[in-house]
């Protein structure tokens, strides 16, 4: 992937934060002793060409030192081979197969890009029928606004392959499908046509990513949903995963990683999430924990889900509700404020880098803390207790 420069994510931490002279103190010591005054101005004038150190000494002695907090962000590197400060996320020389990327919103994006501001090549799969908006708006940089990482490059997307995780092979399509016009133009595009392409164009990946869930009758309750309804959910939402893992394994290096994303409703009631798809996060999360070991044992590879909260994309604002939810949380949540899609994103990255290297078959909670919680508190009920509450 060719970008301005190479990123790498920093872990945050506390560090002293003078305006007059930022860049080069940062990086110094902390405190200095009178005796050591002489030759550390030394090596900041040499380093950052200080005309007068009067202001600067001003500035540090008799002044206070205000210290600010760094959040977790992603910094450019000014030479690949350099070693990274800290504790980096680094994925430099990793190849990433994104499945379920139609637009620039979701979750699915959101990886892609915290990957990318990793160090890590993205290629993608996007559902057939979505193909050509998706491949159309990227050209004509309707996406660029939402590709740009925390150096200032954008995200590349190496190759974006069609894709429709249904289908194992092509002897598996409906006729129906074959002939849907939104499918014509596009070939090879069942799971295993799928992955011999991704091998004969790259020969290998380090990293998958599952961002796929349908239930054409996820407004109807449980109790209403047809045979075909759930079946599909399961099929869509669940078994996909298994699917590309199944296939994807024979082609991933040793010591890779793969991610899905399942959602609450798989292990409480959440009502309004219906046709099945509670069942198929469910049995997403079940099979996190077979495929773990199975993937572990067999071929080095490691399998985790993130448990995400709502958030408004499109895909979610499908099913009707998503709104209440997200209010829901706000009013419930530990951590009162809205999930945003990069920190689902950046959680992705640090499953997928060497950060991780012992963290398979989990389920990773990034909700605000809303999982642990067991009541509303928002309930009139608890109205006379002493709870805290951001206004």
């Amino acid at each position: 992937m060719a970008t301005a420069a190479t990123p790498a994510t920093n872990m945050a931490m506390i560090k002293p934060c003078i305006s007059s002279s930022r860049k080069v103190f940062m990086s110094s010591a902390a405190s200095f002793s009178t005796e050591s005054k002489e030759a550390s101005w030394n090596r900041l004038t040499s380093s950052s060409h200080i005309s007068s150190r009067q202001p600067f000494f001003q500035s540090i002695f008799s002044a206070p030192i205000k210290f600010k907090k760094l959040v977790t962000r992603a910094m450019s590197a000014a030479n690949e081979n350099k070693p990274l400060p800290g504790l980096p996320v680094d994925l430099r020389g990793k190849r990433a197969f994104i499945a379920g990327v139609a637009d620039d919103q979701g979750y699915g994006w959101a990886i892609a890009k915290s990957l990318a501001a990793a160090g890590a090549e993205i290629i993608v799969g996007t559902w057939v029928p979505a193909l050509n908006i998706f491949e159309s708006s990227l050209r004509r940089g309707k996406f660029d606004e939402s590709r740009v990482l925390p150096d200032g490059s954008l995200m590349e997307i190496t190759k974006v392959y069609p894709m429709d995780a249904v289908y194992d092979s092509p002897d598996d399509v409906p006729e129906d499908v074959k002939s849907n016009k939104r499918y014509a133009g596009s070939s090879k595009w069942t799971v295993k046509e799928l992955v011999e392409l991704v091998k004969q164009d790259f020969g290998s990946i380090d990293i998958l990513v599952h961002s796929l869930a349908n239930g054409p009758e996820v407004s109807k309750p449980l109790l209403e949903t047809s045979r075909n309804g759930y079946l599909a959910a399961i099929s869509a939402s669940s078994y996909s995963f298994v699917s590309l893992l199944k296939e994807f394994v024979s082609i991933m290096n040793p010591g890779g990683a793969s991610i899905s994303l399942t959602y609450i409703a798989s292990e409480r009631i959440i009502p309004g999430y219906g046709g099945g798809m509670s069942s198929a996060k469910a049995a997403l999360q079940s099979d996190t924990r077979v495929l773990a070991f199975e993937a572990g044992r067999k071929h080095k590879i490691r399998v985790n889900t993130i448990s995400a909260g709502p958030l408004r994309s499109r895909a979610a604002k499908a099913i009707g509700f998503i709104e209440m939810m997200i209010d829901y949380s706000s009013a419930n949540a530990p951590l009162q404020k809205e999930l945003s899609a990069e920190e689902v994103g950046n959680a992705a990255a640090f499953l997928a880098s060497p950060l991780a290297s012992a963290i398979t078959g989990a389920v990773v909670y990034v909700d605000n803390g809303l999982n642990a919680m067991g009541v509303g508190v928002d309930s009139p009920i608890f109205v006379d207790l002493d709870i805290p509450k951001d206004n």
